[in-house]
């Protein structure tokens, strides 16, 4: 390990816009035991990013470091790590939502978080896939238990949950039917989607029935009207925690299920994921990278909410 002691990373210390990112120097932390420090080549970019970064969310006030995403090179290991040695290429998502700190140089998390870097992808492409991937899966595959043959609607098809959720549910042979305007349509058939729906155009509700499973990346009312498109037994995955209690409710009346999860660290999922990528089936969609000094205007872009796929910061 080399001798540096310091590390920039991109801290903030007020709640707010983008503004509020700054490039700051901290201790470069060293592993524990069942840890592993990984220099960080790249990290994603997440909408739990800047929905903390405005409003503080889980973590409460300032100062901290954002990020989950990271694809490295592990530096060092704590005490008791057998599975990884320094030089090993990593990617992973630091536990969600109190591991936080991706957002720098150098980060510590535990070694169940990671898995081996696919070679089939570069750093950019790794470190935009392990929060989106996770949640893809957790929700399709663990939750839902997506089987082939079946219809899955997924919203906000051409996002990065979304993007990701439609080649998991390809992969797993279902019919996916994704929300999205027109023109990221012909994205979404490239990347399997066998429906698109324009949802500025047109209510899903009128236009999709007798769907199995739907993946709401939305919440509010998009959540609820979404059991109305299921067939009895069928199952609406949230990914957005909190929301009105007319969702489970509704679920109920209906003959439904109604589920709101948190993604979660998961050595086991990203070896998924990996496997995934080695055969083909998934890649990460990059709408855009920067490098870390720049993290304010990732932001700016994620702030607009009309991103396709991923956006990454890239650390020299």
């Amino acid at each position: 390990m080399n001798d540096v002691k310091t590390m920039r990373a991109i801290g903030q210390d007020v709640l707010g816009g983008p503004e509020v990112l700054k490039e700051i120097e901290l201790e470069r932390p060293a592993p524990r035991p069942n840890e592993v420090l990984v220099r960080v080549r790249a990290a994603g970019v997440n909408p739990t990013d800047w929905k903390h970064r405005a409003t503080g969310g889980f973590l409460g006030k300032p100062p901290f470091v954002l990020g989950w995403d990271v694809s490295g090179v592990v530096e060092a290991v704590g005490i008791g790590v057998a599975r990884f040695a320094p030089g090993d290429e990593v990617f992973g998502m630091l536990p969600y939502p109190f591991g936080h700190g991706s957002h720098a140089e150098y980060v510590t998390g535990p070694a169940r978080a990671f898995a081996h870097k696919p070679a089939a992808l570069d750093h950019v492409q790794a470190g935009a896939l392990p929060l989106v991937s996770l949640t893809a899966w957790q929700a399709l595959v663990e939750t839902a238990d997506v089987r082939p043959g079946q219809r899955v609607l997924i919203h906000a098809a051409a996002g990065g949950v979304g993007h990701v959720a439609v080649q998991i549910a390809k992969a797993r042979g279902a019919h996916v039917i994704g929300t999205a305007s027109s023109g990221k349509h012909d994205f979404l058939r490239s990347i399997g989607a066998d429906e698109t729906i324009d949802y500025r155009e047109t209510d899903f509700t009128e236009a999709v029935k007798d769907v199995d499973v739907v993946l709401d990346t939305l919440g509010e009312e998009t959540s609820v009207r979404s059991l109305r498109v299921l067939r009895p037994g069928g199952i609406v995955v949230s990914i957005l925690p909190v929301g009105s209690d007319d969702f489970p409710r509704e679920a109920e009346r209906l003959g439904v299920r109604a589920v709101r999860m948190l993604v979660d660290a998961s050595h086991s999922g990203m070896r998924e994921i990996a496997a995934l990528v080695e055969e083909g089936r998934l890649r990460p969609e990059i709408a855009g990278t920067f490098p870390l000094s720049e993290a304010a205007e990732a932001h700016r872009l994620g702030d607009t909410g009309r991103t396709t796929g991923k956006l990454v910061l890239v650390v020299d």
